[in-house]
């Protein structure tokens, strides 16, 4: 038993106490006084846990704000990269023999929006955007 525990059994014996002397009469307004006590520390636990919830909730956040990284790794950034300046030389070869200067201009153009799309979309600040973070359960 905790000390909250000796307390509410502490009131409740008292109430009895107090209903045996005035009689029952009073048992009404004794039942009353104790439920409100009791309800007191049911609200009061309540709040405790929930404030505590929103603490950890709002902890838990700062900590994701903080180590928040890029959505793709170096490697995986390096890789792609790496892929597109090695297909680049065939797509550069054929748009050079095919058209040649405009075809050449059409392939790198092709190569630098693929990689234009890729960096954008591992690192939304890149261009100005923001991502939007995913909204709280507790917000409406």
């Amino acid at each position: 038993m905790d000390a909250h525990d000796t307390e509410l059994k502490k009131e409740l014996n008292a109430t009895l106490h107090a209903r045996r002397e005035l009689g029952e009469e009073y048992e009404s307004a004794l039942v009353d006084s104790f439920l409100e006590k009791v309800d007191q520390r049911v609200d009061a636990a309540v709040d405790r846990r929930v404030r505590r919830q929103l603490a950890e909730q709002q902890m838990a956040q700062a900590r994701d704000a903080r180590s928040a990284t890029p959505t793709d790794s170096f490697a995986e950034r390096f890789g792609f990269g790496l892929v597109s300046l090695v297909l680049a030389i065939p797509l550069s070869a054929i748009g050079a023999t095919q058209a040649h200067l405009p075809g050449l201009i059409v392939a790198w153009a092709g190569i630098v929006g693929v990689n234009a799309v890729q960096a954008a979309r591992s690192n939304a600040a890149l261009f100005g955007r923001r991502r939007r973070e995913k909204d709280s359960d507790w917000q409406e």
